[in-house]
């Protein structure tokens, strides 16, 4: 095997959204994002097994992951779109019957022109300030909006992974005043909003990335697991050097395993001297650069030669291999490379 392999577990992913929606609330409807091919895992493969755990609003950044999710699932689920109705998507908007979270003026124009009576919802800037219609915005088209009956009104929160910054107070606030006494379906929890309790759920729920292993809450569970071929270990006597740069230096006797994987099969080249790999469950530091397709590891502390070595595993989320690199979990799962061998359960 020359390549790693990725394993992805479905029932995982099916057993974490039911635990986000049993905390959702047994009135909210509780949906899933399924965006960037299903954060990295295979959208396909993960909204089916999503559709049977009981999914029936599945959400995804643009029209074309829509249309092909749409391909996958069939005509049952309703599959809504972050980017609003784009200019030229009118035709897949309509043949793939998605719905469009309308995000600007220009957008509802161009949706109540060209798909008369096709179904939409909106997107409300609430201080996020990315996406979504402004107060004034939405004063001004709420009567419009309203007449043709949106099938949710959504906002999206900056600060939800930091329960105590002032910003969800703000942001529901701004939130209950835009949508007061509105009679449509309303949304502004991902998960992170899942996890702060009640009060931000509203009527549906758009449980992303604690689906997939990140962002960890009670009842998660681990979603992936990525074990990486050892090609070739190797003994250093100590002031012998290894990779680029000499970045590490052996201050004893070491054995060096190179394993067959790096920055291109998303590894961060960042994650460098901070990142572990694990045999069993033991960790070993990687020693010295990650390079395009290889990883050097120490595993002089290891009692056998390994045939492999894990970066994901029960032992090191996607938050921690992240947290060794400086970035989110949402990186290292999107990032993960095709040369991968992956198996799904």
């Amino acid at each position: 095997m020359a390549a790693g392999h990725l394993h992805i577990d479905l029932d995982a992913i099916a057993a974490n959204w039911q635990a986000l929606d049993r905390l959702s609330g047994p009135t909210v409807e509780t949906g899933a994002c399924v965006k960037a091919d299903g954060y990295g895992l295979g959208a396909d493969r993960v909204a089916h097994r999503l559709a049977e755990a009981g999914v029936r609003r599945f959400f995804v950044a643009v029209a074309e992951e829509g249309a092909s999710l749409r391909a996958a699932l069939g005509q049952g689920p309703e599959i809504c779109v972050f980017s609003g109705h784009m200019m030229g998507d009118t035709a897949l908007i309509r043949d793939a019957r998605l719905t469009p979270l309308l995000n600007s003026i220009d957008q509802m124009l161009r949706h109540v022109e060209g798909l008369p009576g096709h179904p939409f919802g909106v997107q409300l800037d609430t201080g996020m300030n990315r996406l979504g219609m402004e107060p004034a915005e939405w004063a001004a088209l709420r009567d419009v909006a309203e007449d043709q009956s949106p099938s949710m009104v959504m906002s999206h929160l900056a600060c939800a992974d930091e329960p105590a910054h002032p910003m969800n107070a703000q942001q529901l606030q701004a939130f209950l005043d835009m949508t007061r006494g509105l009679g449509c379906p309303l949304s502004l929890a991902a998960t992170g909003g899942v996890l702060l309790g009640p009060a931000l759920h509203f009527d549906i729920t758009r449980p992303g990335i604690g689906l997939y292993g990140g962002l960890p809450f009670a009842d998660a569970r681990p979603v992936v697991r990525l074990d990486l071929p050892v090609i070739q270990i190797r003994e250093l006597e100590p002031g012998e050097t290894v990779g680029y740069g000499n970045a590490f230096t052996a201050t004893r006797p070491s054995r060096i395993a190179t394993v067959a994987a790096g920055y291109a099969d998303g590894i961060l080249r960042a994650g460098g001297p901070a990142l572990r790999l694990w045999h069993g469950g033991t960790p070993c530091p990687v020693a010295g650069r990650v390079s395009m397709d290889l990883i050097t590891v120490d595993v002089t502390d290891l009692p056998e030669m390994p045939e492999a070595l894990s970066l994901l595993n029960p032992h090191q989320s996607v938050d921690t291999v992240a947290d060794a690199a400086g970035t989110i979990g949402y990186e290292i799962l999107t990032s993960l490379g095709a040369r991968y061998a992956r198996t799904y359960s």
